[in-house]
């Protein structure tokens, strides 16, 4: 659970991704782009659900480093948790939350995100998203309180509809495969982003460009969840905070980057050891399941208890590995999978630098405290994504045009394997020096 301080900060300050070829949905080729209402830095659910937030007050361009469609989002297989049932609540979602965060999380924050989630799960049917029938149970929670979409396929159903509604907005304009280097000031102020090919000058700036976990040998992100966004809010003066807080996802396939979804074990899948017995509380806290099977080294997935037809995809992929989930046990340990830390903002997505936002993975808003519960990631990107949007809309105008700034001049080294590796050694799941 624990990941040392200065190690995550030196490496998400010394990375940034700026690997480009450039396409611009609706203008190819284009060079320049007009300056805009708000700009969006990701595509991945905060940031477009930001960006449909705030379209009907203002134009909005979403900057994309790779396909829209294919965001670290669409990846997510847990679901969003919400208090939808008549026996549950947002208080009992907050009381869970405020125990998996370990007594740190910061309880206004908590209390905006569970009492806000009945509202953005309409939103999402609103919008196309359809939900399977019934709630879920994940580790943590008190009650089934977890909605789902297609098994374990939430993320990418969400994603893919929020990006179809992106795609088609008039006021919406997408660049893809085009990175962030900087954020651009005018005295204290954020007024945009240099890429590697163009100055963009923004009212206000929303970074939604994910977490850290790549940084580890032993991950269940893209290669590209760096922190790039991250660095480049420290660089232009925004703080950072609880990096050390990084969640390890207790069950990835061994040798894999595939993530086993909680919602297996709600459903009854059952944790063994190498002799074929239970070891620990299937439903207990992200943190705590992991430091058990890690102190084995790996641990068995049953599956053979649950109806695997509710989880189609899932199964289908483990399938494709070779692996028979009907006839014996999956092995898994545990991967970096969330960066609880980030950019420090207040509720409504505001750093500390004028002008420039924050929501989702990349920021610290104090909700998830040392410890995230499951599914309240997506449902974070979707409560604090609308609320960062709509606070930006109120940012006056430029002071003017800004032009002539460098664009292209840092390229720094990629990550290398070496580099995961000493994380995964040093900056591991269990912190044992200071």
């Amino acid at each position: 659970m624990w990941a040392g301080r200065s190690a995550v900060v030196d490496c998400a300050i010394e990375v940034i991704a700026c690997e480009a070829k450039t396409t611009m949905r609706g203008e190819p080729g284009t060079s320049s782009v007009p300056d805009v209402g708000l700009l969006v830095v990701g595509s991945g659910v905060a940031g477009l659900f930001a960006a449909l937030c705030a379209s009907s007050e203002t134009d909005v361009l979403v900057l994309s480093k790779g396909d829209v469609l294919a965001s670290t989002s669409s990846l997510a297989q847990g679901g969003i948790a919400a208090a939808l049932d008549p026996e549950d609540s947002p208080e009992l979602h907050a009381e869970d939350t405020l125990a998996a965060g370990r007594g740190l999380s910061r309880p206004s924050a908590v209390a905006a995100l569970t009492e806000e989630a009945p509202a953005r799960i309409r939103d999402l049917e609103e919008l196309g998203v359809e939900f399977d029938e019934g709630l879920g149970l994940e580790g943590g929670h008190g009650r089934r309180r977890v909605a789902h979409a297609g098994g374990a396929a939430t993320g990418d159903r969400v994603a893919r509809a929020l990006a179809e509604r992106v795609l088609a907005h008039p006021r919406i304009h997408v660049v893809e495969g085009e990175g962030m280097l900087a954020l651009r000031r005018r005295g204290d102020r954020c007024v945009g982003v240099a890429t590697d090919r163009r100055t963009i000058a923004a009212r206000a700036t929303l970074l939604a460009t994910g977490g850290a976990s790549a940084l580890w040998e032993r991950t269940t992100n893209p290669p590209g969840s760096l922190g790039d966004g991250m660095a480049a809010a420290y660089r232009a003066g925004a703080a950072l905070a609880d990096l050390e807080f990084v969640q390890f996802h207790p069950t990835t396939l061994v040798d894999s980057t595939l993530l086993l979804s909680e919602a297996l074990r709600g459903e009854g899948a059952l944790l063994l050891d190498a002799r074929g017995h239970r070891f620990t509380d299937e439903l207990a806290p992200r943190d705590v399941v992991a430091r058990e099977i890690a102190a084995r080294g790996m641990a068995l997935l049953d599956l053979r208890p649950i109806d695997r037809d509710r989880f189609p995809t899932l199964i289908g992929r483990l399938e494709d590995r070779g692996y028979d989930p009907a006839s014996a046990p999956i092995p898994v340990a545990p991967a970096a999978h969330y960066t609880v830390g980030g950019v420090v903002t207040d509720l409504n997505g505001r750093t500390e630098v004028p002008g420039l936002y924050a929501a989702g993975e990349c920021a610290a808003t104090g909700v998830h405290g040392a410890n995230r519960l499951a599914s309240n990631s997506l449902l974070e990107c979707l409560v604090l994504g609308r609320r960062a949007a709509l606070a930006a809309l109120g940012e006056p105008g430029l002071p003017r045009r800004v032009t002539g700034a460098e664009t292209g001049t840092r390229r720094l080294e990629p990550v290398t394997d070496e580099l995961r590796r000493l994380m995964w050694r040093d900056c591991g799941l269990v912190r044992d020096a200071a």
